[in-house]
């Protein structure tokens, strides 16, 4: 009785083992494998403005359907899958990428993010890089790019005064954008565009109208340009328009201070 009862323990016993370990197994064997071909590709050395595209290739190395949930980029480059969302075990997808080199130059690196249901890589990175050759083109460059210009009087003007500079090897043409804003070079309205030969600087004064208006100042003036790189640019320009009563308030209160 005692060896029997022992016996049968250890029956149960073992084909629980044996149960669980198919268990296991069935459940290893039946999942889904994202493998890339590669996870990198270098563009190598391309002209700026070339729209360049490039296919990762990747294979579900399991045994259970492999199922893409989202590709995701960083800026500056696109990315869809071109084949299906549901790829059988053994079979190929694709992931194609595109990047618009319009406005980049030197080494450039973008990434990509793919989602799957694969449970050990739930998540792959894959990453492009090129170096962009930028031809002879202007550079634009400010002094500043922020403008802290103080007390103002009310009714006065708003004055920042610009430095803009030309680091590139070709003419630059500079608009200057702001719904009520003038523009001065050395005392004359300033031409529009204005234009500034390679290595060389112009100093504009702004003049922005404070009419009607007291209190914090706060204004972006946009300067747009034919540098293939940075097309707009803004200049913060800020103060604090101040009227008369409110400066002879000051004077009364501080005149002890100022004498």
């Amino acid at each position: 009785m005692r060896r029997t009862g022992f016996g049968g323990k250890r029956a149960f016993a073992t084909a629980l083992v044996v149960i669980l370990g198919f268990s296991i197994l069935w459940g290893e064997g039946h999942q889904s494998k994202i493998k890339f071909k590669e996870l990198t590709h270098s563009f190598g050395k391309i002209k700026q403005g070339a729209v360049l595209t490039y296919e990762f290739v990747f294979t579900n190395e399991g045994d259970a359907p492999l199922l893409i949930q989202k590709v995701l980029t960083s800026c500056g480059c696109t990315a869809a899958l071109v084949s299906d969302e549901k790829v059988a075990p053994g079979k190929e997808g694709k992931i194609e990428v595109k990047l618009d080199s319009q406005g980049y130059g030197g080494q450039i690196s973008k990434v990509i993010y793919v989602d799957s249901n694969d449970p050990v890589q739930a998540r792959m990175m894959l990453e492009i890089t090129a170096d962009i050759e930028i031809p002879p083109s202007p550079k634009i460059e400010l002094d500043k790019y922020n403008y802290e210009g103080g007390l103002i009087l009310e009714g006065e003007d708003f004055i920042a005064n610009l430095k803009v500079m030309n680091k590139g090897e070709q003419e630059l043409r500079v608009e200057f954008s702001h719904r009520n804003a003038s523009y001065f070079l050395k005392g004359k309205p300033a031409s529009s565009p204005l234009k500034i030969a390679a290595g060389k600087e112009a100093e504009i004064e702004i003049r922005i109208p404070t009419d009607g208006r007291s209190g914090t100042l706060r204004e972006y003036v946009l300067i747009k340009s034919n540098d293939p790189v940075r097309t707009a640019i803004s200049l913060y320009t800020s103060g604090y328009i101040a009227t008369k009563q409110q400066l002879k308030e000051l004077f009364v209160k501080y005149k002890d201070v100022i004498k």
